[in-house]
């Protein structure tokens, strides 16, 4: 378990990077990028992805209270050859999933990285200087700046995030185990990008809103399952087993957007001990349960963005530059059951330096 002295801000040292549970800030930058093609441009990621710790340090370290961190992500393209280690045994491309009406695309993206900080001018300092280091060997994909709004609420007016795991559900519900050693401590990333048609979701009323979620709006009391027919929501976002067993996920989602532009957005983002849960609960979402009945969420928000990463533990992520990988790294054989019922997902414990106890409730994300 990490030390929560390195994780709450407490005025003595920085949050150490790849602390996924680290508290909710007010701010985020997500950040996804390209890596141009050939060794050189590997070389010069990994020396950059072997100091992020040093690098949050420099940032961190000039407001030990704004509760600054970094969590960085690798798809699987570079991974082989970036990293020279085994391939987590359910990382691949984000898949595009197309329902009868809605579709989630799948999109480019090599690395991840989950800014987080209270204060927005931090966030902005380390992007600065992290894509300064990198330079002409990466290209940036999509940038998204996140805030906290109101009393934890979307754009869409619901609070955002109740169902997240807690206590020690959290670590177990977020970091793989000793079913893939090699990849032990580190978690699963899935990002997606949504915007929504705020006049139209405007024009229902209330209930017709609380019916779509599944919750009340007000007071975030959760409304009863419907029996039959269309599902809400957050029964949609919901992943049980055939054996009656629920897994979560941590979502750590930030509404971004603009008035003087009219885009209004939340920036999904998912971290699993299990990829194929998220992969689940995206099918569920817009191909429906039962097919048809897609997640009437996606009548107003539009998902512009998807992709896929491993979070390797801060040990990890620190060894990638001492020794360089010689080679490209062996696949793990790749579990395409899952627990009972998990099907295949056609989308899907050791505990190195993403675990800790969070320090703040955190309250971001979305089966609500």
């Amino acid at each position: 378990m990490a030390d929560p002295g390195n994780r709450s801000g407490d005025g003595r040292v920085p949050i150490e990077p790849q602390t996924i549970d680290a508290p909710l800030t007010r701010h985020a930058v997500f950040l996804v990028l390209t890596v141009a093609p050939g060794s050189d441009p590997l070389d010069a990621v990994r020396s950059v992805l072997s100091d992020v710790d040093g690098l949050v340090k420099t940032v961190g370290f000039r407001d030990l209270g704004a509760s600054f961190t970094c969590t960085v992500g690798i798809g699987a393209a570079i991974w082989p050859g970036l990293t020279g280690l085994p391939l987590p045994r359910e990382l691949h491309e984000f898949t595009t999933i197309t329902g009868a009406r809605h579709t989630a695309p799948s999109t480019p993206g090599d690395l991840l990285f989950h800014i987080r900080s209270d204060r927005q001018d931090l966030c902005y300092e380390f992007e600065r200087l992290l894509l300064e280091a990198l330079g002409d060997a990466v290209a940036v994909a999509d940038e998204t700046i996140g805030f906290r709004y109101l009393d934890t609420r979307d754009l869409l007016g619901f609070v955002d995030g109740t169902a997240n795991p807690v206590g020690h559900h959290l670590p177990e519900s977020t970091l793989v185990g000793e079913e893939d050693p090699a990849a032990a401590g580190g978690s699963y990333v899935v990002v997606q990008k949504y915007l929504h048609p705020l006049a139209s979701w405007h024009a229902l009323t209330t209930e017709q809103q609380e019916a779509i979620i599944g919750r009340r709006k007000a007071d975030n009391v959760e409304l009863d399952d419907a029996e039959s027919g269309q599902k809400a929501h957050k029964t949609l976002a919901t992943i049980v087993d055939d054996a009656g067993v629920e897994h979560d996920i941590l979502r750590d989602n930030m509404p971004f957007g603009s008035p003087g532009t009219a885009t209004f957005g939340t920036y999904f983002i998912g971290y699993s001990r299990e990829l194929w849960v998220v992969e689940r609960m995206l099918e569920r979402m817009f191909i429906g349960d039962p097919p048809g009945l897609h997640d009437r969420l996606l009548d107003f928000s539009e998902a512009v963005t998807g992709s896929v990463f491993f979070a390797p533990s801060a040990e990890a992520l620190a060894n990638l530059g001492s020794p360089a990988p010689t080679g490209t790294g062996t696949p793990a054989p790749v579990d395409e059951t899952g627990p009972a019922g998990a099907g295949t997902g056609s989308l899907g414990l050791g505990l190195g330096g993403l675990r800790g106890t969070r320090t703040t409730p955190q309250q971001s994300g979305d089966e609500r």
